[in-house]
């Protein structure tokens, strides 16, 4: 009979959404790449942003080692997870595994990363457009997430695969989020200061997903994983504000 705790716990949906939020709200990330010249291992730190079907989305200029690295060779790697008091190890962190996709200049793709990157990110509005700097989308493919001493769970690219949301009866996730600010224009404010103990401040929700969203304040970025996924924007602009506002 083995005793020995077992050291990979089987991932359910409580790592998977704690992985989702080390991910999702982590507004840069230690990335490791593999230099091409000596073939070891070389790494930095990256702004992080996000693509609307979970895929993690980087901006580098062609002058940085990471960026030659990732067009000679796309695998990579991502560490994300701040430490707080104590023990740094003590922390959730987690260890993304993934494939660089380069991001041409004139694609829709640039388009949408661009708007979504800014919203994240305003000061990029500084360098965004220079010639010499590219979009990598980094699909994850593999991930290590420590919950904290003992509880570490190995997980898969579908884990962070984000489901398209029904945008039928909106013109999509940028009008919702009009409608939204438009009704509720400290919606933003309730849901961090609620649910995040975040403090009181102009907090905006720069986008929206089927698991969650993201607030943003100064440089202070949240995730915030709705408790049951939605399936269409009309579903989450009746629902949302309820979580926040009294019934009356």
């Amino acid at each position: 009979m083995n005793d020995k705790p077992q050291v990979i716990r089987d991932t359910d949906d409580d790592a998977r959404r704690q992985a989702r939020i080390l991910l999702r709200g982590a507004r840069f990330a230690a990335i490791g790449v593999l230099d091409p010249e000596t073939g070891f291992p070389f790494v930095s730190r990256v702004l992080l942003g996000m693509d609307s079907d979970g895929a993690a989305v980087i901006l580098v200029s062609n002058l940085s080692a990471h960026t030659t690295a990732l067009l000679a060779d796309p695998r990579a790697s991502l560490l994300t997870g701040e430490p707080g008091k104590g023990d740094p190890l003590a922390h959730p962190r987690l260890t993304l595994q993934c494939t660089a996709e380069n991001v041409e200049r004139d694609s829709d793709t640039h388009i949408r990363l661009r708007a979504r990157f800014l919203a994240r990110h305003p000061k990029s509005q500084l360098y965004i457009d220079f010639p010499d700097f590219r979009f990598f989308r980094l699909r994850p493919e593999r991930a290590s997430l420590n919950g904290g001493f003992g509880r570490a769970y190995h997980l898969g690219s579908d884990d962070f695969l984000i489901p398209k949301i029904n945008d039928d009866l909106f013109g999509g996730v940028d009008e919702l989020l009009r409608e939204l600010g438009g009704k509720h224009p400290d919606l933003g404010e309730r849901i961090a200061m609620k649910f995040h103990n975040a403090p009181e401040g102009d907090w905006r929700i720069t986008s929206v997903d089927a698991h969650g969203l993201e607030l943003i304040y100064k440089d202070i970025l949240i995730r915030h994983e709705f408790v049951t996924p939605i399936t269409n924007l009309q579903e989450l602009l009746l629902e949302l504000p309820k979580s926040v506002y009294p019934v009356p």
